[in-house]
């Protein structure tokens, strides 16, 4: 079934419940109003057939409809049109027709704003004027005590009931909107930070570092040759080598780190206030622990990373030039041997274990 379908469904559920317990009061609100007007036996036999089982055909119909959606916009206009026919055959009792119209004028805007609520008072126009033709046109222009007590339960419930419903509703919304908005920032395959989302923080730690004159560092992690295990071993293999990174990352690093899959076999790591030889000290710690991994499924994969370490430059008027040392440190490792964290200081690369280059 398609978004349309589930969203119909949906709907029609929470409808269902809010449907039968309004038209259960409203049936004593209008039973209460029609009483005294003596009504024809058939008249309460609609009642009834209106206020207990129309809430349930009104489901199934919109339950086993094609677009369930629609089935349900046609369900709230009869709701609508049969609320104008009993005001009508109410002969107009002000405060069980003024109940009436206001409940369903409530559900109509909750459901489809103002738009719905012109449609819905079309409707309940449309059945005003048949109940004018079934019904002696007539004006009851008090309310007695008994028919106000049987309004209180439809004023005073329904829409508690009502409001409970947008509520969860709203909450539903909310949790999903937070889902969407963590995924579209997530990699799918590692569960790290994506490129644009890892990127975004890396603005805001520059932003920081810069405000508060405080260093940090970030890390440009690459797995060398992974063409190469791709090629090999396939691209399952591939995935695993990446996923057992990932894993790595979110066990090793502090809490403040925040790691990233920049692209492909490429990682970033964001260090806020951690020392330039710590950062490299650790990274050279990660870059040892992955080279002694062992795979089950490929016991012959062997795996190491190449490492680009940068210090935040106050003179840095801009986030990419900090990333830009990280890169040309990464590319400085990839091009003297691999399997090493090479590291910036003043725009020269330095080697963690050697002296400077």
């Amino acid at each position: 079934m398609g978004k349309t379908g589930g969203k119909g469904l949906s709907l029609a559920r929470r409808l269902y419940t809010s449907r039968t317990l309004g038209l259960a009061l409203g049936l004593l609100c209008v039973g209460a109003a029609m009483y005294p007007l003596n009504p024809a036996p058939w008249v309460w036999g609609l009642m009834v057939v209106n206020g207990v089982l129309w809430p349930h055909v009104a489901y199934q119909w919109a339950r086993r409809a094609k677009v369930p959606f629609h089935a349900e916009h046609r369900n709230i206009l009869v709701d609508a049109f049969l609320g104008g026919f009993w005001v009508a055959a109410m002969q107009f009792n002000p405060l069980p027709s003024a109940a009436t119209l206001s409940m369903m004028a409530m559900n109509n805007v909750a459901i489809g704003g103002l738009r719905f609520l012109l449609v819905g008072t079309v409707a309940q126009i449309l059945g005003v004027g048949v109940g004018l033709l079934v019904f002696t046109p007539a004006f009851v222009a008090q309310t007695s005590p008994l028919q106000l007590y049987a309004c209180l339960p439809l004023l005073s419930l329904y829409p508690l009931a009502l409001g409970w419903i947008c509520f969860q509703q709203a909450t539903t919304l909310g949790r999903q909107k937070r889902e969407l908005l963590a995924l579209s920032r997530t990699d799918s395959l590692t569960g790290l930070l994506n490129h644009g989302a890892w990127k975004d923080q890396l603005e805001v730690e520059f932003q920081r570092c810069q405000r508060q004159q405080q260093g940090g560092a970030i890390a440009l992690i690459d797995i060398d040759h992974f063409k190469t295990i791709n090629d090999t071993y396939g691209h399952v293999a591939g995935d695993i080598v990446l996923r057992q990174l990932s894993k790595m990352l979110k066990q090793n690093l502090r809490a403040t780190d925040v790691a990233g899959r920049y692209g492909g076999d490429e990682f970033c790591v964001l260090l806020p206030d951690l020392p330039l030889d710590s950062a490299a000290a650790a990274m050279d710690a990660l870059r040892d622990r992955f080279a002694t991994l062992g795979y089950e499924q490929n016991p012959a994969l062997k795996v190491s990373l190449s490492i680009g370490l940068a210090a935040f430059d106050p003179s840095h008027t801009d986030a990419t030039l900090w990333l830009n040392d990280a890169d040309q440190a990464l590319y400085q490792a990839k091009t003297t041997g691999r399997n090493r964290v090479i590291y910036r200081i003043d725009g020269k690369p330095h080697h963690e274990l050697l002296d400077p280059v």
